[in-house]
């Protein structure tokens, strides 16, 4: 499946920042969708577009911290870049720590938005593809049997066929049937090759 391109939302209720940012973004080969309100941006959001969102700090209704929660709560992960024209430094430190890729203050250098973009655009192409890589490695495992699953845990925490058996207290026979199923269906060849299958599994 071909991925959509990339998308720079940006959320101000200055008009003419929007305006100003929209050339700046599309001079540079960007696709943007402005909006001049957070509830109008939320209307419509969804996480399948990849990009990433430029968000002012202080707006009318919700504010840019608010907004990136709300987004959090949709389960929307694209990263944040802050703009404000107000020198707020713990609000900039509580968007850095919530995940935000940058802070800036207008004015702001036009190089340093668009490298801050780049890195966002970097950031969220990386966490789409662990995320699909964590989909694909759960469609896998979803297809062993509960008996199978069980085989699977103990075998790449390192037991033996013989430990297996005993623990499930079946056969060491049956348990290499099992084994074997197991390899098979999550396309791994190997048991090391199995424990890191499992071990990525756990991490996502």
């Amino acid at each position: 499946m071909t991925q959509a391109p990339a998308t720079i939302f940006l959320v101000d209720d200055d008009e003419s920042v929007l305006r100003g940012l929209g050339r700046l973004l599309r001079a540079a080969g960007h696709a943007t969708k402005p909006f001049a309100s957070p509830s109008e941006f939320l209307a419509q959001l969804s996480g399948d577009t990849p990009g990433c969102a430029v968000l002012d700090l202080r707006m009318p209704g919700l504010n840019g911290l608010e907004l990136q929660q709300a987004m959090e709560s949709k389960d929307c992960h694209l990263p944040v870049i802050f703009i404000s024209g107000h020198g707020d430094v713990p609000a900039s430190v509580r968007a850095m720590k919530a995940g935000a890729v940058d802070f800036l203050l207008k004015p702001f250098d036009e190089q340093q938005l668009l490298g801050a973009i780049s890195e966002a655009l970097l950031k969220d192409a990386a966490a789409r593809a662990g995320r699909a890589e964590t989909a694909a490695l759960h469609a896998r495992h979803a297809v062993l049997t509960p008996r199978e699953r069980e085989v699977c845990a103990l075998v790449a925490q390192g037991l033996t066929n013989k430990e297996v058996a005993q623990r499930l207290g079946t056969t060491e026979k049956t348990i290499k049937v099992h084994r074997a199923r197991v390899i098979q269906k999550l396309d791994v060849d190997s048991v090391a090759e199995l424990v890191r299958f499992v071990d990525r599994l756990g991490q996502g």
